[in-house]
């Protein structure tokens, strides 16, 4: 099935393929987002910083699945088409959140509590590996040339809605049951609503169009890790270091910037949730403006402009974040952290698209993605909670702000994507 040529037809499909990547991320920032709830629930009683170490690296084990996900679905989605990808990918995410749902304590069965924890993240990791480039790849070709910045911003404008409706999740729970309940059961719920939510998509995403590049590039080599490294290396190497700095700025400002608020800026669980849950709803909303932006004067300059800004303004946002009382302050500087990284997240997704032909493209901005994520946003709470347990909290600061250096480097050098793309229909 070719892609429709409507814009009508367009739009749906776009909006569909949009709608599911909300799911998806929606269950993998539960974890984040109730992680203050369930670390108990995991690892015995103690230090909270402890726990919420130990809770991070589980985080950051979900990544190592990543490229491993990016890597066999990046493949599959090349050679059998992008709503195929999009389709398995979200029956793992599923699986992964039924089965931490259902997961018994440490209490029960000690060591055995950590390791379903454990096989629940790799599996939601190998799903979200090959989310990213199925859903990057699917928005790109399916928008037109003139609005491709545009509708490919959805792609997290949907990865923050569903780490938005993740934080209300929260919210309501925590208006609705006592601090104990949300301990002991309430933090299964929206783990069980994922799975639920998933089984949803799944049957959305069987009935989506094929994209007209997929249908253009059937006989073209066949899609492999092999031939993206070989015929495809500066692609690749591009798609890596534009990625590192981008990625750990936006954990930082994000996944990471809620446990920040609580663990030293000294703000309530719910105080930090509000905050967070308020800049994500303004964040969200950049998101198409910058992606418009982009296809009026080019990618370049909005990476550019997220690298010059992060480079300077990284290390004082943090530290003044330190010392504020102010909830309100709080939420100005996060937002100003947030509006600088849009010039990376808006646009991210269609920059790695156009590098890469048709035949390859899926694994292309999968799998040097996912590995660059890996190491770098997978690893950046743990780093940040590693950091803080040392006594040297501030070299987190200076840690993001030289990864954003390493990107701008690399922004600086690249071609504009937008005047030389590989995605050649319109």
């Amino acid at each position: 099935m070719t892609a429709p040529a409507t814009p009508n037809h367009r739009l749906r499909s776009i909006l569909g393929g949009s709608a599911g990547n909300l799911v998806e991320w929606f269950d993998w920032y539960v974890y984040s987002a109730f992680g203050l709830y369930f670390a108990p629930h995991f690892f015995p009683k103690g230090n909270p910083t402890a726990q919420l170490l130990n809770t991070a690296a589980i985080f950051a084990v979900g990544f190592v699945m990543r490229p491993v996900g990016a890597w066999i679905m990046g493949i599959y989605a090349d050679r059998y088409g992008r709503k195929a990808g999009l389709t398995l990918s979200v029956v793992l995410m599923c699986a992964g959140a039924f089965l931490i749902a259902v997961s018994p304590s440490c209490e029960s069965i000690r060591w055995g509590a950590p390791a379903l924890l454990v096989v629940a993240r790799l599996m939601q990791g190998l799903s979200v590996g090959g989310e990213y480039g199925a859903s990057a790849v699917y928005l790109s070709e399916m928008a037109g040339r003139e609005r491709r910045g545009f509708f490919s911003s959805f792609q997290y404008v949907t990865l923050i809605a569903g780490q938005l409706l993740a934080l209300f999740t929260l919210l309501l729970l925590q208006a609705v049951l006592s601090e104990a309940q949300l301990e002991s059961w309430g933090w299964r719920i929206p783990f069980a609503l994922g799975g639920l939510l998933a089984i949803l998509v799944f049957r959305i995403r069987r009935g989506l169009a094929e994209t007209q590049a997929f249908e253009n590039a059937r006989d073209q080599p066949r899609s492999s890790g092999w031939l993206l490294f070989s015929r495809h290396p500066r692609q690749a190497a591009t798609v890596i270091l534009l990625t590192a700095g981008g990625t750990l700025a936006f954990y930082a400002y994000t996944t990471y910037m809620q446990k920040f608020l609580v663990n030293t800026t000294g703000f309530s669980r719910e105080t930090a949730t509000w905050i967070m849950t308020a800049a994500l709803a303004l964040y969200a909303a950049l998101q198409p403006v910058a992606g418009a932006l982009s296809d009026r004067i080019g990618r370049r300059p909005l990476m550019i402009g997220f690298g010059v800004l992060g480079l300077i303004a990284t290390v004082p946002i943090f530290s003044a974040l330190e010392r504020v009382h102010s909830p309100f302050a709080a939420f100005a500087l996060v937002m100003i952290a947030l509006v600088i990284v849009s010039g990376y997240t808006a646009i991210n997704a269609v920059v790695k698209a156009e590098l890469f032909p048709a035949h390859i493209r899926a694994l292309g901005v999968a799998l040097p993605y996912a590995l660059a994520n890996t190491a770098f946003g997978g690893t950046a709470e743990y780093v940040a909670l590693w950091l803080k347990q040392a006594g040297v909290e501030r070299a987190f600061y200076w840690y993001v702000t030289a990864m954003i250096g390493v990107s701008l480097i690399t922004y600086w050098r690249m071609r504009d994507t937008r005047r030389h793309s590989a995605i050649l229909e319109d």
